[in-house]
């Protein structure tokens, strides 16, 4: 297992932590309290 950040999409800002024992990109709709609403997020692997 490894930790991983999740990314806002629209503004870049690291939100979310979690952890994969995946080596693809995770990718899942969060909500971002940068942009104030629910954004897609992308793993930074």
């Amino acid at each position: 297992m490894m930790k991983v950040a999740l990314l806002c999409t629209e503004c870049g800002s690291r939100n979310y932590t979690t952890e994969s024992e995946h080596k693809e990109r995770l990718v899942l709709k969060k909500y971002c309290r940068t942009c104030n609403r629910h954004t897609t997020h992308k793993s930074s692997i």
